[in-house]
Order: C-alpha cells, then sequence, then structure tokens
C-alpha cells in the first residue's frame, strides 16, 4: 500500500487574494477612464445622427414625392431633449402648404393627394427619451424656430421660420466627447461638423 499524502484544502490564501484584488484595481484605474471616454463619445456621435437622420430624411421626402416637407422638434417629457416629426404636403393652387395647412401629413393620417393622385405618405415620428438627459447633454437650437420646411426641390423654405442648426455640448466641465453641431444649409445639405474647429479643419461648421 502506497502512503497517504495529505492533500492541500482548495482556495485562495490571503497573499493570493490580496494579489488579485490589487490587479483588479490597476485594471479598473485604467479601464474605467477610458471606458467612460467611449461612451461620452458614443453619445454625442449618436445624438448627432439622431437630428441628422431626422433632417436627411424631411428632405429626402420632399425629394422622393416631389412635395413639400418638413421637421417639427417638440420637447420630450422624459429626456428633455427634442422629439423630431417628418411631414409631408402636396400644395395644389389653392393650397400652397402654409404652416396651418390641413393638407399636412400627420402619424395616422397621410397627406391629402393632389387631385387624381394616388400617393398615400403618412409622418414619421421618432422620440428623443433614449438620448441623454440635459444634465448630460446640452441641445441649443439657433433661433427660436422649431421647424423647418423643404421645397419640393429639397432646399430650404427661407420664407418660412427655419431651425437650421442644433449645438450639442457636454454639460458642465466635463468634456467627454467634443461639442458638435448639426447644420442644414439652404441647398438643404445636412452636416455634423465641430463649432471650434479650427480655420482649414475639413469638421469646421460652414
Amino acid at each position: 500500500m502506497h502512503p497517504m499524502i495529505p492533500q492541500r484544502d482548495h482556495g485562495f490564501t490571503l497573499v493570493e487574494t490580496m494579489v488579485v484584488v490589487a490587479i483588479f484595481a490597476i485594471l479598473m484605474a485604467v479601464g474605467v477612464p477610458n471606458m467612460r471616454a467611449w461612451l461620452g463619445a458614443t453619445t454625442g456621435a449618436g445624438a448627432a445622427q439622431f437630428y441628422a437622420e431626422g433632417y436627411t430624411l424631411a428632405r429626402g421626402l420632399a425629394l422622393a414625392n416631389n412635395s413639400r416637407s418638413r421637421i417639427v422638434f417638440s420637447d420630450n417629457a422624459q429626456s428633455g431633449q427634442l422629439d423630431w416629426q417628418v411631414d409631408v404636403c402636396f400644395p395644389t393652387a389653392d393650397d400652397d402648404c402654409a404652416s396651418s395647412s390641413s393638407r399636412w401629413s400627420d402619424v395616422d393620417t397621410p397627406a391629402a393627394a393632389p387631385d387624381g393622385g394616388e400617393v398615400k405618405t403618412s409622418s414619421v415620428f421618432r422620440s428623443a427619451a433614449s438620448l441623454p438627459r440635459k444634465s448630460a447633454l446640452e441641445i441649443t437650437p439657433d433661433g427660436d424656430a422649431s421647424e423647418v420646411y423643404f421645397t419640393a426641390l429639397g432646399w430650404v423654405d427661407t420664407g418660412k421660420p427655419s431651425l437650421t442648426r442644433l449645438d450639442l455640448s457636454p454639460v458642465g466641465d466635463s468634456q467627454e466627447f467634443p461639442a458638435t453641431a448639426v447644420v442644414v444649409t439652404l441647398a438643404g445639405a445636412v452636416v455634423t461638423c465641430r463649432p471650434g474647429a479650427d480655420d482649414g479643419d475639413s469638421r469646421r461648421c460652414p
């Protein structure tokens, strides 16, 4: 018979546990700031994309339907940021799609088509509830208008008040992402840019 060899109890000693805790603390100290910076950058880019998508969709629907279109911004009660809705209107000889026209589409009601037309285009609504709250992200409209109107050629209708720029910036001393702006040019092009970029920088706002 072979002599019995005492088996070591499985588990960590105090020294081994302290080594593991020290390594974990180092990883946290290095990784958390990088993770926060990455999340901040993702947050800023995502919010800018959210509004750029709205402007682009409004212009695209005007061009696709040979109609008027508009994007209308409204306050979101949950996040405090701006929801958007894109509406479509087909002008007639008697109604050129003024802001108060009844021919504008709604989410549940397609736009009234011209005589003989069969186009059915309803509004598109996007909620800003998932965007960061105002305590983390500040969105500043350029002016008092709350909408932008597009002509059938995709140009901004300068005959109506237009909100053609939104500035997005981190709140307070936190600089987890760079200040960004979403701008619509008079030709209807949508640009995401950096307000503080140097002259000659391709990211500088127009």
